[in-house]
Order: C-alpha cells, then sequence, then structure tokens
C-alpha cells in the first residue's frame, strides 16, 4: 500500500512540475525573441517597407500608389534602436517588443493613447489627400462629430451621455484647428467607440489599414501596417500600436514566433498576443 502511495506521489509531483515549466518555457521563448533581433529586420531604413524582409516564398500584396495602403506600408520610422518614449518624456518601461517607432508625434497632453493614435494616422491621411469632409468619429456616446462641422465653428455641450452641438466658434478651417479637433475626439472617443461604430472584417479579407480591436476600458488595437502572401494564398502581417500611456507609436515584434517575427498570421476567434497586451474576445474592424 505504501508503496502505491509512493508512486502517486511521485505522479502527481511530475505533474505538477509539468504543468510549472509550461509559462517558463513560453517565458524563456518570449524574453529570447524580444533580446534577439529577428532575421527579417534590415536595420539601415526608414519606412516600414524597407524595414521588414519580405519571409521566403512570399511577395507583398499590390496596392495602388497613393491608396491608404500605400500610405501605411511606406510610412516613415526613426532611426532603428530609437525607443518607446512617452508624452512626459519618460522611457516606456519596456523596451523589448518593437522593432521601429513611427514618426507621429506624441502630444504632451497625454491624450493620444493606442486607439486615439491610429485615429489621429487615418484622419492625417485623409487631410494629406483632400479628403477632409470624411474626416469624423462617433463620440462612445453613439453622436458623431466631424471635422467640417467642427471646422465651421459647432462644438459639443456634453451632459452624461447627452450630447448636442452649437455653433460658438468662428470658422477655422487651419492645420492648427485640425489637431485641437483631434484632442476633442481623443477625450470622448476610444476603442469602444470604435469597436461598436466601425465595420468588422473577416481576417480571410483582411488588408493593410485594418485593426485587431478589443472595446472596453481598458480595451486595445492595432493596426496593420504591411501584407504579404505566398502562392498557396497563405497571408501574413505586420501589426504597429499605441499604448496607454500616451507614446511612441511602435511596429511590434512577434513573440510567439521568433523564426517569423515580425510578421503574423491572424485568423478569426484566436488568441493573439501582440507585446504587452494579448487580444481574446475581439474582432477585425475597417475605417470607412
Amino acid at each position: 500500500m505504501k508503496k502505491v502511495i509512493l508512486i502517486l506521489f511521485v505522479l502527481a509531483s511530475l505533474a505538477v512540475l509539468a504543468f510549472q515549466f509550461q509559462p517558463v518555457k513560453k517565458a524563456v521563448t518570449i524574453v529570447t525573441s524580444s533580446i534577439e533581433t529577428p532575421s527579417l529586420v534590415n536595420r539601415d531604413s526608414l519606412t516600414i517597407a524597407s524595414r521588414v524582409n519580405l519571409p521566403e516564398g512570399y511577395k507583398r500584396v499590390a496596392y495602388k500608389k497613393g491608396s491608404f495602403q500605400d500610405y501605411l506600408r511606406n510610412y516613415k520610422l526613426k532611426p532603428f534602436g530609437s525607443e518607446i518614449i512617452n508624452y512626459d518624456d519618460t522611457h516606456y518601461f519596456w523596451q523589448g517588443g518593437h522593432i521601429g517607432i513611427l514618426e507621429v508625434p506624441v502630444p504632451k497632453n497625454g491624450l493620444q493613447q493606442c486607439a486615439d493614435a491610429l485615429i489621429r494616422i487615418r484622419s492625417e491621411y485623409l487631410w494629406d489627400n483632400n479628403r477632409k469632409d470624411e474626416i469624423g468619429f462617433n463620440f462612445t456616446s453613439g453622436h458623431y462629430c466631424s471635422w467640417t462641422k467642427y471646422a465651421e465653428g459647432y462644438r459639443p455641450k456634453i451632459n452624461g451621455n447627452k450630447v448636442s452641438f452649437h455653433k460658438t466658434a468662428r470658422v477655422n478651417t487651419s492645420k492648427d484647428n485640425f489637431y485641437k479637433y483631434l484632442n476633442l475626439i481623443y477625450m470622448y472617443s476610444g476603442t469602444l467607440s470604435l469597436y461598436n461604430e466601425l465595420e468588422a472584417v473577416a481576417a480571410k479579407d483582411l488588408k493593410i489599414g485594418d485593426m485587431l480591436i478589443k472595446g472596453g476600458s481598458p480595451g486595445h488595437i492595432v493596426m496593420i501596417a504591411d501584407e504579404v502572401i505566398n502562392e498557396s494564398g497563405e497571408k501574413l502581417f505586420l501589426l504597429f500600436q499605441g499604448n496607454t500611456p500616451a507614446q511612441s507609436v511602435h511596429l511590434v515584434k512577434n513573440l510567439e514566433d521568433s523564426t517569423l517575427s515580425p510578421w503574423y498570421q491572424l485568423e478569426d476567434d484566436t488568441v493573439i498576443s501582440v507585446s504587452n497586451y494579448t487580444f481574446g474576445n475581439s474582432k477585425f474592424v475597417r475605417f470607412k
């Protein structure tokens, strides 16, 4: 009887050890991935497309010059090795999850957090391409706030979830006023409003500019920066993100697969780990 008990005790101990070593193994993989620079990364480059090399057997999906997809793919990066900086000029506590910093200024007011950074990039693209009348976003309350009406002088009066707009300012279509408008959007919009507002997209239909989002407080969101495909029709994607606190927008590593990093395979209804955040119960969405 004692022998049977001893055998059971040994088996139970081995099971506990096996369970304990699973997260340790994952942690080692993540630490290794965060220290090593993936071979697919080209240090001597200053755009997203030139920073990341193609995986063997893949080619970039073609997009029309001047499109939002082309705009993102060729977005400018800071020199390799640049660090993630918070809005207050402090260094983000962990620098091991990125391979590039996008040339997106971080306002000192602390408002430009994860969803806000992507809202800014989308809005600046529309501004630069003379599509200003398309700039507009829902508040978390569901009320739509457009740049056009803001430029005409209309401002929101907010009382809880009740929002009304009134003309209280002069007409101002300047770039400075545009950024004041974005600050307003940053205050009253976020992952929850984008989650409810934007069109859902299936993984098979994903393209550059689409986003993976988890709505909430806190929630999180990342955007697709590049897209490649092989002869079998399998696609891989690059992702970038802003974060909370407001900080440098950065191109992320794939810490789950150092051999593929920074490319990601994206599928519906799966857990997807991105830098310092794990997406579950999330969805893919697309700007209108």
